[in-house]
């Protein structure tokens, strides 16, 4: 199935000397999952993130998006982003389910959402990214456990899927301009971009 825009499986396997373990960093628009310990790395500024894990078997994986900001009238413009936020969900969520995680055991730790891109304040893009990922578990029936949303700064996780720990790091200055470019690049991307198709979602 071709999509327009598509959440794509995170390629940056490195191995991290201070966890002394394997890890992989997550771009925006990327997720990874797994059923081995591997600690799951992404940088936040406006995006957020779902670490998403089933408690039970210890099979876990991460996402990194951020809802299209449309220039185009309200009502397509709030379809179109919920569309887009909602394959973002379900590929992580049906990967997990692939793996051999089960829906019931879900739980959900969610992040970011920070109000960091110059220009966007009047849309506050932070805000409906955060308020996205939380209804949207809600509505799936799963539980969230922990969040750190919303603020004014990028945030660094580091996500650990077997045992759903989770560290978060708050980024004062360190990066900013960095992140704010990748999110910005990344917005733009979504702008130009045509989510089309379903998602298949095995219950």
């Amino acid at each position: 199935m071709q999509h327009g825009f598509e959440e794509v499986l995170a390629p940056n396997l490195y191995y991290d000397r201070h966890f002394g373990m394997d890890a992989v960093k997550i771009l925006p628009g990327e997720y990874y999952v797994s059923t081995r310990e591997i600690l799951m790395v992404t940088v936040l500024g406006s995006c957020v993130c779902a670490c998403i894990r089933d408690r039970v078997r210890g099979i876990g994986g991460i996402n990194h998006f951020m809802l299209p900001d449309d220039k185009r009238d309200d009502n397509e413009r709030f379809g179109r982003s919920l569309r887009y936020g909602d394959y973002a969900m379900e590929i992580l969520i049906n990967q997990l389910i692939k793996l051999g995680a089960r829906r019931s055991n879900l739980e959900a730790k969610v992040f970011g959402g920070g109000n960091v891109l110059p220009g966007f304040k009047n849309h506050v893009v932070g805000e409906r990214n955060a308020e996205f990922v939380i209804d949207y578990l809600a509505t799936e029936g799963i539980p969230v456990v922990a969040k750190d949303l919303l603020g004014n700064y990028p945030r660094k996780v580091y996500f650990f899927p077997t045992s759903g720990r989770v560290l978060v790091k708050k980024l004062r200055s360190m990066h900013n301009d960095t992140i704010i470019e990748r999110e910005l690049s990344y917005s733009e991307t979504l702008r130009r971009a045509k989510v089309e198709g379903e998602v298949e979602l095995f219950s």
